[in-house]
């Protein structure tokens, strides 16, 4: 399915800067969690805990019908990622970029065993600054969704790509068989106010896709 671009030329180029901001900043931090590098947290656990086991699937729709699927990313994410990992093992990854408009959505995840959620997440976070192009503009912290349920860690990145700079937000989610992040720039504001994203409606709507990505294992 072909991407909605938006009416104008520019806006469309905007719109695709912001797809490729996301992109990388997800697929970064899933290629860095995969592969655990480094100690575990202190509040690291046993992934093989004999609980259920879920994937991590790509819908044609998130949030409730919001964003639409622009292209399933999970084949070249799975060939970038390793399987095997100092703390998570037999992984697989899948991940797509969804739209609303001129915002671009990307999820990404990875499940399997993981050992140590914490450890998990912390990897994720770095892995997203680690090209050396993303700058922390609003650091990370714990979201418990208005719904309740398990806290998510959010936050917001700036990525200069194409010569421009993105404002990223995203929140991340790791336990014993899934790690994923949720990833959203504007391409109508581009370079929005870092401190003006609203985290706990990122936090609230990535509570809503997390229910719709991680299913129990058939």
């Amino acid at each position: 399915m072909p991407p909605p671009l938006p009416p104008r030329k520019s806006a469309g180029k905007k719109w695709a800067i912001a797809g490729a901001a996301v992109g990388g900043l997800a697929l970064l931090g899933v290629i860095s969690s995969a592969a655990l590098h480094g100690g575990q947290s202190s509040g690291g656990g046993s992934g093989d805990d004999g609980g259920p086991k879920y994937r991590i699937t790509v819908p044609q729709t998130l949030a409730g019908g919001k964003y639409k699927l622009v292209k399933d990313v999970s084949e070249q994410a799975d060939a970038s990622v390793p399987h095997e990992g100092a703390y998570a093992h037999g992984l697989k990854t899948a991940g797509g970029q969804y739209a609303n408009g001129t915002t671009s959505l990307v999820m990404m995840g990875i499940y399997g065993t993981i050992d140590d959620p914490e450890t998990a997440v912390d990897h994720t976070l770095r892995g997203m600054t680690s090209d050396g192009n993303t700058d922390v503009a609003v650091s990370d912290r714990k979201v418990t969704p208005s719904g309740g349920g398990e806290p998510l860690t959010c936050g917001v990145d700036v990525r200069r790509e194409s010569g421009q700079k993105v404002t990223l937000s995203y929140c991340i989610w790791a336990d014993s068989r899934t790690n994923a992040s949720v990833a959203t720039a504007d391409g109508a504001d581009l370079a929005q106010d870092p401190q003006s994203v609203d985290l706990q409606a990122l936090a609230d709507e990535t509570a809503k896709i997390r229910t719709e990505v991680r299913k129990p294992m058939d």
